[in-house]
């Protein structure tokens, strides 16, 4: 009778959901990792503008530039914040998926131990079968020299 061991299939299901929050948590770091990306942009152009704005120091600019200067700044500032919220954000979903990637995992090696445990059971009942078989055979061979 060759039955397949039911935790040969919980094993696979397990790999499998392991394998898929591996994925989302690497999609997860990607996202963080663009979404930091796009921070660290927003804050180079904020500050190449405000040396822009520096370099014109000691010239004379007109209120409405300086006002339109200002807004500007103020836009680029909401949308840092904006960003700033975009990858915390993002950092808690690479923190929840990996804690998720660590449960499909322990659950996984849990089985695997379950099975290591089992195929460790059997060779133990395996040896004492064969043990038992070994000793009868050579009580058999001592009660047939005994009779002869």
């Amino acid at each position: 009778m060759n039955r397949t061991d039911p935790l040969l299939t919980v094993l696979k299901l397990a790999t499998a959901a392991e394998d898929q929050a591996a994925l989302q948590l690497k999609s997860a770091q990607f996202e963080r990792q663009k979404r930091q990306g796009q921070l660290d942009a927003l804050n180079n152009y904020r500050l190449d503008y405000m040396k822009q704005m520096e370099g014109h120091t000691g010239t004379t600019l007109r209120a409405n530039q300086y006002h339109q200067f200002h807004q500007f700044i103020r836009q680029v500032d909401s949308a840092i914040i904006q960003q700033v919220g975009a990858v915390k954000d993002a950092e808690k979903q690479v923190g929840y998926r990996q804690v998720h990637w660590q449960e499909k995992q322990q659950k996984r090696k849990a089985v695997e131990m379950l099975l290591a445990q089992k195929a460790t059971k059997a060779r133990v009942i395996e040896a004492k079968r064969e043990q038992k078989m070994s000793d009868e055979f050579a009580m058999q061979q001592y009660i047939r020299r005994k009779l002869k």
